[in-house]
């Protein structure tokens, strides 16, 4: 029996002194293949710190939500992020390079922050008149892009746009506290608090903006916004900003945005909430054309997460007192099984989940579908109605098997939790400093199996171009912009389903096209950086 445990032991101790060199050589691989990535992003792809959404290899064509100028970076679900993966990898490594690399997109976006302090989609280096042309061009003739048919000026909280600049700028000054980043970090925070509602809310856009009424419609730009999260946004941004700075008045602007989301809720039978409200009587609103005026099957489920997560905040019950209204509310909006046959689909069995409207009219009781007839921007135009069959597909007008279900064993598990339990690390309820999270665009799991991180990494490594980048779909493309005048209204049906209407419509749609993307490079990297920190001591 001793020689067996012996021989045991000498086969482990071999097999740990084989496994540690052939760990530190992959290591060595993944932190070469990392910086070689990097470089070729922030010295051939990027524009002057500035990102897109994705380019075709040979740089000649570029996308962010349409086509972009060479010259031009998104703000959009772009730069901030690459800016924040950036920080991410130095924060696993240690090296510098990172660093600098990401106080490059840091001085690109200070360069795009607009004078009032927010930030717009987009930006041009190549100046204002620039960006107005592309908005005179393939801005305006993006059919189903309507937020970029019209040039405002001004800066925007839609898709976040704002909010992630400014998280950003907020990180790399919390990161060394380089006094040349507060100016910019100043402007960012006063901009929030100044744009604020006094109820709590925000607008989607500020300055306030009238300027653009749309098919009958009013502006839709200043009213009280909740569509893609702009008030849980905005509170998460000044949360991180009382987090780090102590500072006295984001707290009284985070609790009135709170208590604006309770406000906003619709009563019962119909308690759930719209994507956007007038402001001077709270009542749902419309926005752009193929989002009429109704309460929102979507938002309705994204604000009772929110509420439960402003409950672990501040541990007052009156955010939870909505919420069963709320469920309600989805449960009765389920489709019958005979509406969803006429999708073409099943309504799936069980309790939880199911098909639903994505818009639903508390005034007229009665489900909003979406279509349209035309065939580009300047002959087409959106309508809806009843009829739940040949609705557009880019913004759906049915939201498939709503998982009520995870948000409803959420709220049973609060509600099974001390409060004290729930509240005990908030930022509202503690005093002294608040470390902002050390790694934003990964999760990092200490339970990962070693051996599928390393498979991993060994197919990123794997997969890097001899000229330094990953190449991968792009999934979106467009037609070029062309001139097109005729405005006489059109009853062609064949776009009613489709992403992009003739070879006028500028909007964006589905490719196999293969290219380089800025979602690519962040997963990629990713995946690097937690194989790193698997294998450190």
């Amino acid at each position: 029996m001793k020689r067996l445990i012996v021989t045991l032991m000498a086969a482990v101790l071999c097999t740990a002194a084989f496994g540690a060199p052939k760990a530190d050589k992959l290591d060595a691989q993944a932190l070469k293949t990392m910086k070689t990535a990097t470089e070729y992003m922030m010295n051939t792809v990027g524009y002057n710190g500035g990102f897109v959404w994705a380019y075709l290899p040979d740089l000649s064509r570029q996308w962010g939500e349409m086509e972009a100028k060479r010259t031009m970076a998104w703000v959009q679900s772009g730069t901030p992020q690459v800016g924040n993966i950036l920080l991410d990898a130095y924060h696993a490594t240690g090296d510098e390079y990172y660093y600098q690399c990401a106080e490059r997109v840091a001085a690109s976006l200070i360069r795009g922050q607009l004078e009032c302090g927010g930030w717009n989609y987009c930006y041009d280096y190549a100046g204002e008149a620039s960006l107005r042309q592309w908005y005179e061009t393939v801005g305006k003739n993006g059919w189903r892009l309507e937020e970029f048919q019209h040039y405002y000026g001004n800066a925007t909280f839609d898709d976040s746009s704002t909010t992630d600049a400014a998280k950003f700028i907020l990180r790399i000054y919390a990161e060394k506290f380089d006094p040349k980043y507060r100016p910019a970090l100043d402007k960012a925070i006063a901009f929030v608090l100044e744009s604020q509602y006094p109820i709590g809310g925000w607008p989607q856009r500020y300055p306030l903006k009238f300027d653009h009424p749309f098919q009958g419609n009013k502006d839709y730009s200043s009213f009280i916004t909740l569509n893609d999260d702009v008030i849980p946004q905005c509170t998460d941004f000044l949360l991180q900003c009382y987090q780090v700075l102590g500072l006295p008045e984001a707290k009284g602007a985070i609790l009135r945005a709170m208590y604006c989301i309770i406000l906003l809720q619709q009563g019962e039978p119909y308690a759930g909430w719209s994507d956007q409200y007038t402001v001077e009587d709270l009542k749902p609103a419309a926005a752009r054309s193929y989002e009429p005026l109704g309460l929102s099957s979507h938002t309705t489920l994204a604000m009772c997460r929110q509420l439960m997560k402003f409950y672990t905040l501040t541990g007052d019950s009156r955010f939870l007192t909505g919420i069963p209204a709320a469920f309600k509310y989805i449960e009765g909006q389920k489709l019958s099984k005979e509406e969803v046959a006429k999708i073409g689909r099943e309504q799936p069995d069980g309790y939880d989940r199911f098909f639903v409207p994505l818009f639903f009219n508390p005034i007229t009781r009665k489900p909003q579908y979406v279509h349209r007839v035309g065939s580009n921007v300047q002959n087409g135009h959106y309508y809806a109605d009843q009829d739940i069959t040949n609705c557009i597909i880019h913004y759906g007008s049915f939201s498939p098997m709503v998982d009520l279900k995870s948000v409803r064993d959420q709220y049973e598990r609060i509600l099974a939790t001390p409060v004290e339990e729930l509240t005990k690390d908030s930022p509202l309820l503690s005093t002294g400093y608040h470390p902002l999270a050390a790694y934003y665009t990964l999760s990092v799991n200490p339970n990962a199996d070693p051996a599928a991180l390393a498979d991993e990494a060994s197919k990123v490594i794997g997969s890097l171009t001899k000229e330094g980048y990953w190449l991968s779909p792009i999934r979106n493309t467009s037609n070029p912009y062309q001139p097109y005048e005729d405005r006489t209204p059109s009853t062609e049906t064949k776009y009613c389903s489709t992403n992009v209407g003739d070879q006028y419509d500028t909007s964006c749609y589905e490719t196999d096209e293969m290219g380089i993307t800025t979602r690519d490079f962040i997963n990629k990297m990713g995946t690097l950086i937690r194989y790193h920190l698997s294998v450190q001591p």
